[in-house]
């Protein structure tokens, strides 16, 4: 995997980068729709990207999550629970640009959240 940037941040730009993907099913039984029923990510924050193994890094914390009941909602919440060490969160979806991302606008829309939408002819970017 290259390195997300040749050059490290600012001492003052504190970034936790998230790397999540969707685990879904299509049920056409009683949905005619994907259904989502697994996420996993991992995460690490911007002093820990060129480290191979970051164990002793405190922000960083817990580097692999999975999330079963509610996926999508239970990431979310995760993704912005408060951290005072980060001033911003990176998520980088596997599949974000055809399918991965539908499944967070969803759930935005759901929490009444209003994102903003960079359109790309009829494809959406967040």
């Amino acid at each position: 995997m290259k390195h997300i940037k040749d050059v490290l941040p600012s001492a003052s730009v504190k970034v936790l980068y998230v790397i999540y993907d969707f685990e879904t099913t299509q049920n056409t039984w009683y949905y005619d729709k994907s259904v989502p029923h697994l996420v996993c990510l991992q995460q690490f924050c911007s002093h820990c990207e060129d480290a191979e193994n970051c164990g002793d890094c405190v922000p960083c914390g817990k580097r692999k999550h999975w999330f079963w009941d509610d996926p999508v909602g239970d990431m979310l919440c995760y993704l912005f629970e408060h951290r005072l060490w980060a001033n911003r969160i990176v998520a980088i979806a596997h599949n974000a640009k055809a399918f991965d991302l539908h499944f967070i606008l969803n759930g935005a829309i759901m929490l009444k959240w209003k994102p903003k939408l960079i359109m790309n002819g009829i494809k959406s970017c967040v």
